[in-house]
């Protein structure tokens, strides 16, 4: 038996839906993370954002362009760092966020930082013991795996609303 891509069309759109965003870490030479405070919410992030998947784009691609945007850098991102599923709210869906190593940028990089002022209001760079003061919950959990797995040279984490699995 054969479907209609009209079939086929009602079957995708009833399935589930999942929001995915992408992020860069960036460090400096003394190990200080690069977190900017947005306009649009309360609270700190890393560089980066939604990932445009439906204009084909894909989780890098939307890391390294929403870090463009966001701070001016135009950065060719390192390996995958972390990937972590986030569970839905009664206002969001589910999110599925990649974490990519920005590397070490040296002075000259931060001093060319040009923050996107229609979402950002300021950034800083932040011990990594001052995390939790700065991305308290499941992004925190998220950046210290990630942290973590730069340190001890392993593959990507897996993390469950931060929380490392498997």
């Amino acid at each position: 038996m054969t479907h209609s891509s009209a079939e086929y069309a009602t079957y995708i759109a009833g399935l589930p839906r999942v929001l995915c965003g992408a992020a860069a870490l960036f460090r400096d030479a003394e190990g200080r993370l690069l977190i900017v405070e947005p306009n649009y919410r309360d609270g700190w992030a890393l560089p980066g954002g939604t990932v445009e998947s439906d204009a084909g784009e894909t989780p890098r691609q939307g890391a390294r362009r929403e870090t463009a945007e966001e701070i001016g850098l135009d950065v060719t991102l390192g390996r995958l760092l972390a990937v972590d599923w986030v569970p839905g709210t009664t206002v969001r869906p589910p999110l599925v966020a990649y974490l990519y190593d920005g590397g070490v940028l040296d002075e000259d990089r931060f001093k060319a930082i040009k923050l996107q002022e229609e979402e950002l209001l300021s950034w800083r760079l932040v011990e990594r013991a001052e995390l939790d003061a700065y991305l308290p919950g499941g992004l925190g959990r998220r950046v210290n795996a990630a942290l973590d797995v730069l340190e001890e040279g392993r593959g990507a984490a897996e993390l469950e609303n931060g929380e490392v699995v498997g």
